[in-house]
């Protein structure tokens, strides 16, 4: 590094207010598992998406749930009912497993560090888990939009954009009137 670089990296970091440097980790000190909030586990344990199908729901594949919320706009028929239920089940289930996997590996994780015993082979062991866990995790959700998405048919899929407000013409959670009965 340059004498100037030096000298410019210090000025910066001179007039940065150490607030902005460093977020308060203070509240955060009483947290059962330091890395996961009440509600980061709340939403593990229960299966919730969390936002990990925002590329599918955002890109018109649409989830189990909102297709079931919005079914009358829909116009869903007693075997598209039948089978978004199921795939929300099955997905749920898969979810809630390995959700309470998650937390606990996250539990460990921070029990390593507290016993003051942290070492590099069992960050790399825990993190490697957690991270496969995760993706895990992410791909039974999207995987869910896609069996939705062929569940519905075309004019269902349009319909759905329009219930949830993505194509601009209802504001979320307006249902539009049904294009169709099966």
């Amino acid at each position: 590094m340059t004498r100037t670089a030096i000298t410019l990296t210090c000025l910066l970091l001179a007039a940065t207010p150490a607030a902005a440097q460093t977020p308060s980790y203070g509240a955060m000190t009483d947290r059962p598992i330091k890395a996961l909030s009440a509600e980061d586990i709340a939403g593990l344990r229960a299966g919730r998406g969390m936002a990990m199908a925002l590329p599918a729901e955002l890109n018109r594949y649409p989830g189990p749930m909102h297709a079931l919320e919005h079914g009358a706009a829909l116009g869903l028929t007693a075997a598209q009912t039948e089978a978004l239920a199921g795939q929300m089940v099955a997905m749920r289930s898969a979810a809630v497993t390995l959700g309470e996997k998650i937390v606990v590996r996250e539990g460990e994780l921070d029990a390593l560090f507290a016993s003051g015993a942290a070492d590099a082979a069992g960050i790399d062991r825990l993190t490697g888990e957690i991270a496969r866990l995760y993706g895990e995790l992410r791909a039974v959700h999207l995987r869910t939009h896609l069996a939705t998405r062929a569940t519905l048919d075309a004019a269902q899929l349009a319909a759905y954009q329009t219930a949830r407000g993505y194509d601009g013409s209802a504001a979320p959670g307006q249902t539009p009137k049904p294009t169709h009965k099966h």
